[in-house]
């Protein structure tokens, strides 16, 4: 049968010309309506600790404790009378920051409510409101440059600052951006990458003063809430102590977490690869590598210290000797030789398993020698004398170090004896006998620098 049509009728064209205006217009209410209601909706007003994170380097938070003195802080920022009668009555938490250049002077900032009341309502010099919070400054400049800064409308941090707050509002604890790392690390920042911005919390047993936090190269990164299990976290004192013989010992699953910062710069990875042959796939391997690095004192010569580099390179021996050949070919270009045997000593037998170089003066610079432990090579990479009696570096079986992982251990006072240590570092991290700090990758983390990092530490204080 012949299906009846009326002349002219095309359905699907009919069809496509009802549906086109229908769809346009449900297109277009589904794109007004959200902006509609951005427009009337702004970005919530953030409070005063919120804001404050955002012009900071470093931010403290104390719990109240009007029953110890009046810190030196309160004294300068308010006066001594209205510090004293504002710190008898404190119940909540407090803070002291640093603005973006770290170096400056600090601010003092207090619960606005209770300390207007007992002002008058009227702002102490260089004070200023920000948000729930009065903020007192050094000077009237610091007080302007921060003010400049604040940012009052902003999004909630879902990132590093986010969990951050929750801490500092409620807890002692530390807060850091890559500005203040900067300042307190010195030199060595390039090395932790991973670290730039984080926060600690803070609590003080009988041996000194332990931590746990977290940190990330930058503030996006989002990770679940750590739960740290009993062999992440360091037992009490911080574990074994440094012996005197090193100042310094850093272990890790591999070198990456140290080099990540250093690699990405060119200035430094084109250097690496046209003068000492460690092209891209070298990198690689030395990143890829097991290691313990450690800075040993010197009693006597022309050195304060000694660094010792120990690569655990399995058996994969043979790829590293051509970074070898290359890296001696570079080294006697530069002007280092390989000293001469004793007359009394017989020559060297096997000088591709070890090699010494000296100045022109015949003070030995560095050097490197191949160890073995068991059925594994390792290569001592050393800056300074030759090591006496150099032995294969040997993981704690019975805490072995996460891949990407890090642990440290210190001894402070030492290094800041032999003028070793940064001088912006902390005075109470400088009287330090003993640091341990332990910084493992969190479990899920996500973000485009990288993963977020787990931190723990002590700190054993002189007794």
């Amino acid at each position: 049968m012949k299906r009846f049509t009326l002349p002219g009728w095309r359905p699907r064209a009919r069809l496509d010309r009802l549906f086109l205006p229908i769809t346009s217009s449900v297109i277009a209410l589904l794109v007004a309506v959200p902006a509609g209601l951005l427009l009337r909706s702004p970005r919530p007003r953030a409070q005063g600790l919120e804001q404050l994170m955002s012009a900071a380097s470093l931010l403290q938070s104390f719990p109240a404790t009007p029953e110890r003195p009046v810190p030196a802080l309160w004294r300068e920022r308010l006066g001594d009378e209205l510090a004293g009668r504002l710190w008898r009555q404190q119940r909540r938490s407090w803070w002291q920051f640093w603005g973006m250049h770290a170096d400056g002077a600090p601010y003092l900032a207090i619960t606005a409510s209770g300390a207007l009341s007992q002002t008058s309502s009227r702002l102490p010099a260089n004070g200023l409101r920000v948000g729930n919070l009065l903020v007192v400054a050094g000077d009237p400049l610091s007080r302007q440059l921060l003010q400049s800064q604040l940012r009052p409308q902003q999004r909630a941090s879902r990132g590093v600052q986010g969990r951050c707050l929750e801490l500092l509002e409620q807890r002692q604890g530390v807060f850091w951006n890559p500005s203040a790392l900067g300042v307190i690390v010195g030199d060595v920042a390039p090395l932790l990458q991973r670290f730039q911005e984080g926060c600690l919390e803070l609590q003080l047993d009988a041996n000194g003063l332990r931590w746990q936090g977290e940190a990330a190269a930058v503030d996006g990164v989002l990770a679940p809430r750590p739960q740290p299990s009993p062999s992440q976290v360091l037992p009490p004192g911080g574990g074994v102590p440094l012996p005197a013989d090193v100042l310094l010992e850093i272990e890790g699953a591999s070198l990456e977490p140290l080099l990540q910062g250093l690699l990405a710069r060119q200035l430094i990875r084109e250097p690496l690869a046209a003068r000492y042959g460690l092209d891209p796939a070298r990198q690689k391997l030395l990143s890829q590598s097991p290691f313990r690095l450690r800075l040993r004192p010197q009693a006597s010569g022309r050195f304060q210290a000694s660094l010792e580099l120990q690569l655990l390179v399995g058996r994969q021996g043979r790829r590293w000797q051509p970074v070898l050949t290359r890296l001696a070919t570079s080294l006697r270009e530069q002007g280092l030789r390989q000293p001469a045997a004793p007359p009394d000593q017989p020559a060297n037998p096997k000088p591709e398993q070890e090699a010494m170089w000296s100045r022109e003066d015949g003070v030995v610079v560095g050097g490197w020698r191949w160890l073995r432990a068991g059925r594994e090579e390792q290569l001592l990479l050393y800056l300074g004398p030759t090591p006496s009696l150099p032995l294969p570096y040997r993981p704690d079986a019975a805490n072995p170090l996460t891949p990407g992982g890090l642990r440290l251990r210190a001894r402070p006072l030492a290094l800041q004896q032999l003028g070793l240590l940064p001088s912006q570092m902390p005075p109470l991290v400088q009287r330090a006998e003993q640091l341990s700090m332990q910084a493992d990758p969190a479990a899920g983390g996500k973000g485009s620098a990288g993963s977020l990092s787990q931190l723990w530490g002590h700190l054993q204080l002189g007794r």
